[in-house]
């Protein structure tokens, strides 16, 4: 009994050694570590999504969600239809070969899997089924893409998420102060044009099956709440969907406009095709009849502006309203 308290005593005094000698302390610091290096963030659904760290390897399944990683400093491993991002997003260019996940409404599972991403960034355009598939492949930060009743603070309110969940909170806050700027230099410049007040009306067109839809861009969308930040005075009395705050209309619809209005749209690629202002409404007399089409108040503004991107495409947007009203 006696030999077995010794082996015991003799065993802690060891183990006090070895402690004092610093043999588990780097354990506890690596601990401390990983914690503090744990992100924890709440998406769109509510849902917390957990992070081992700075995420680096990052899908994006919307192009705005894209722009925003680009903007942010961080390459996307993949993100879907890269000729399309090209094409209609100029303001932030990619600056790497991201892989082509598929669609941007069905983006590949398989294709995702094999990037084997720390993050998967959507947005609630992508069905239930297709978030909970992507979810079996990695976290899924998932962002409300738009949002009617605050369409610019939802737009900062993604970038914030994206900026926590990669660790680029500092140059987050310098596209929003660029943003913000941007906005009071343009006012400025379009008072001092004695543009301040102007009716403008932006959309959007497209047709089918010979028939031309026309989408308004009304003061919920995150174009038009840019254009009423500047001052100007939104032209469409149409009412916008809760989300992108977009509406629908014929060319008809557009005698509605007054004759004074200042018309904006923009294409995609410089092809007269890919819009049906310079399309099939050409030489259509309902379009060129129209008081303000008679004037020469339409504005194609450059091409591959995307308009429902984030702070940078709203900048380069900004500018091209201003350099278009200030002509006149």
């Amino acid at each position: 009994m006696r030999r077995l308290l010794i082996t015991a005593a003799a065993a802690t005094v060891a183990a006090l050694t070895l402690t004092a000698c610093g043999t588990t302390e780097p354990a506890a610091d690596d601990e401390k570590k990983n914690t503090a290096e744990r992100i924890t963030l709440t998406d769109a659904t509510g849902a917390k999504v957990e992070l081992e760290g700075p995420a680096k390897k990052v899908v994006g399944t919307e192009w705005n969600v894209v722009e925003s990683l680009v903007s942010l400093g961080v390459d996307p491993a993949g993100i879907a239809d890269v000729k399309g991002y090209k094409t209609w997003n100029t303001a932030v260019p990619l600056k790497n070969d991201p892989k082509d996940i598929g669609t941007r409404g069905e983006p590949s599972t398989d294709t995702i899997a094999a990037l084997k991403p720390d993050l998967i960034v959507a947005t609630n355009d992508l069905p239930a089924a297709a978030l909970k598939q992507l979810r079996k492949v990695a976290p899924v930060l998932e962002l409300r893409a738009a949002a009617a009743s605050d369409p610019i603070g939802q737009m900062t309110k993604n970038l914030e998420l994206i900026a926590q969940a990669t660790g680029t909170t500092k140059k987050a806050d310098e596209l929003k102060k660029q943003f913000r700027t941007k906005l009071d230099e343009g006012k400025k410049a379009l008072a001092d044009a004695g543009r301040a007040g102007a009716e403008y009306a932006f959309a959007d067109g497209y047709v089918v099956s010979n028939q031309t839809t026309i989408r308004p861009y009304t003061s919920g969308s995150l174009v038009g709440a840019v254009n009423e930040k500047l001052g100007l005075k939104n032209a469409w009395s149409v009412k916008g969907d809760e989300s992108y705050g977009l509406g629908s209309t014929d060319v008809e619809g557009l005698t509605k406009l007054g004759e004074d209005v200042e018309f904006a749209y923009i294409g995609s690629d410089g092809d007269k095709n890919s819009t049906p202002f310079t399309g099939t409404l050409a030489k259509d007399s309902a379009w060129t009849s129209l008081p303000f089409v008679e004037k020469g108040n339409v504005h194609r503004l450059p091409d591959g502006i995307w308009m429902f991107g984030g702070p940078e495409s709203m900048n380069k947007y900004i500018d091209a309203v201003v350099e278009a009203l200030k002509k006149k």
